[in-house]
């Protein structure tokens, strides 16, 4: 019988979406506020190093993905550029990030559709949207890429029509022009909080992009990957930058910054100000459909990290079996139960440990892109030796290579000196070593 084979089935359209979808949700929704607070109109500079920042890395990410295009991408290029160690550190903290992160996105999806259905048991909630996407995922790859870009273009619509909703009021404001942008130089000026409440920033920034890197584990199943992969990777990034940056500046410009998010979220002043009616439902809509996408990259991209861990025998091998449409079968139903087993513990626990994790979900994020960035180096250093030329190249090598590990230590601090998030930097050594101890038991 012959062996089942991963389908490239996903299109440059999916690729596209999965990219933004994953990156552009909770982080801009809801997250949005906090930074606003920490950095005011400075918060679309925040957006903009940070995306400069992590174009770089997914583009060293993208160079390894089309010289390779394997699933489980950069756990098997760290295996094998790097060492046993780095590959199964790589695999199996991404995997363990995003448990937590689906943990958080299906908690969403109950308390949202609590709204409409007050009467509805949130466990029921959350059973509901883990059975079906569980069982989309189990369809075929093509499926998966399907739904998740419809529910992804129905964010990105959204943020776009609050975009062109709030330059229209710009522009068409009765009061002098320059009265219009008044709002990002009032109330203490562009930097309000100082240089440092901007630097401050950035370590939230950075949380709200994590997941533009699902784009590189895609590769092994993306359809002609030497040219979906370039291509989407160099479309995602000027999109998600106009996303958040456009969007904070729409924002900055129509509402006093020290005033955002006191009575309500940016978005839902938004189209308040614009007379809708039912802008409480229309928002519930978008972010539910926004946090079931992330719960649907996030069961898409466990499976394949799972995947490529066994195939690098960095996971049993149970995880290597795959349905006659080349589907990871048992990588999706074990991620799938332990995320309904965290899903229900962060029911039970208090509100103050749920942030806790999400600061630790931050952590586990800085510690996979600055393994993409050092797996990167090692990477050019055996092309190099070889005499291998990279079909699609990172910029400015080896400079940004130093340049992103300097930025994500740089997070590492930042992190260490704000309250709510100092826990996730002391757990993180903790967190590696026990994947090390995990690493020994293993090869024994």
């Amino acid at each position: 019988m012959p062996e089942n084979k991963m389908q490239r089935g996903l299109k440059n359209r999916h690729l596209q979406m999965i990219a933004l979808g994953t990156a552009v949700g909770t982080g801009l929704f809801y997250g949005s506020t906090a930074t606003i607070a920490m950095a005011g109109p400075a918060v679309s500079l925040s957006y903009l190093i940070g995306g400069i920042i992590i174009f770089l890395i997914v583009r060293m990410l993208g160079e390894m993905s089309v010289e390779e295009p394997v699933s489980g991408s950069f756990s098997y290029y760290a295996s094998k550029y790097w060492g046993e160690f780095p590959g199964f550190l790589a695999g199996w903290n991404y995997w363990f990030l995003y448990i937590l992160v689906s943990m958080a996105e299906l908690s969403a999806v109950s308390i949202y559709l609590g709204y409409w259905f007050p009467y509805l048991p949130k466990w029921v909630g959350v059973l509901a949207c883990l059975i079906i996407i569980t069982v989309i995922n189990l369809v075929t790859v093509s499926a998966y890429g399907e739904i998740e870009f419809w529910m992804a273009g129905i964010k990105i619509t959204a943020i776009i029509g609050m975009i062109l909703l709030g330059s229209y009021y710009i522009f068409t404001d009765p009061d002098p022009f320059p009265e219009n942008f008044s709002y990002l130089w009032d109330h203490g000026g562009f930097f309000p909080n100082g240089i440092e409440g901007m630097i401050m920033s950035l370590a939230p920034v950075l949380f709200s992009f994590g997941g533009i890197e699902l784009i590189g584990i895609t590769a092994g199943e993306a359809e002609n990957p030497d040219k979906t992969i370039p291509r989407a990777i160099n479309q995602v990034i000027y999109r998600i930058l106009i996303f958040y940056v456009g969007t904070m500046i729409v924002l900055m410009t129509l509402w006093p910054w020290n005033e955002v998010g006191k009575d309500a979220s940016p978005f839902v002043q938004i189209f308040s100000n614009a007379g809708f009616t039912s802008t409480a439902n229309i928002l519930n809509f978008v972010v539910l459909t926004a946090a079931v996408s992330v719960y649907n990259s996030a069961i898409y991209s466990n499976s394949r990290m799972l995947y490529g861990l066994a195939k690098s025998d960095n996971a049993p091998r149970f995880f290597e079996k795959l349905s006659r449409r080349g589907v990871p079968v048992n990588g999706i139903l074990v991620s799938s139960g332990i995320t309904l087993l965290a899903a229900i513990l962060n029911y039970i626990l208090p509100e103050e440990a749920f942030m806790y994790m999400m600061s630790i979900v931050t952590g586990a994020v800085v510690t996979s892109w600055g393994l993409i960035v050092l797996t990167h180096l090692k990477f050019r250093k055996h092309c190099d030796a070889v005499g291998i030329v990279p079909k699609f190249k990172s910029l400015f090598y080896p400079f940004a290579d130093y340049l992103c590990l300097a930025f994500l230590a740089g997070i590492l601090i930042i992190m260490a000196m704000m309250d709510e998030m100092r826990l996730a930097v002391i757990v993180m050594p903790l967190w590696i070593l026990a994947i090390r101890l995990f690493y020994n038991y293993k090869r024994r």
